[in-house]
């Protein structure tokens, strides 16, 4: 029975732990969405001009590197 016991017992936790998150968990409200979605739209254009501005710089060094030869 101990074998069957260290088997069971993680699964059993981890059942436990599942139940207990779904229990906690809700669906958001139309503000608390609107504030997620909007602020992940502006995560998702910040790190676009990021890029943007990475690649922006870098394309005229890697010409001079690669073009000098």
């Amino acid at each position: 029975m101990d074998a069957l016991d260290q088997v069971f017992d993680p699964l059993r936790d981890f059942a436990k732990d599942s139940v207990r998150l779904v229990k906690r968990c809700h669906k958001p409200d139309q503000k608390e969405f609107t504030k997620v979605a909007f602020r992940t739209a502006v995560g998702f254009v910040v790190m676009g001009f990021v890029g943007f501005f990475v690649k922006l710089i870098f394309i005229p060094i890697n010409n001079i590197i690669v073009g000098s030869t």
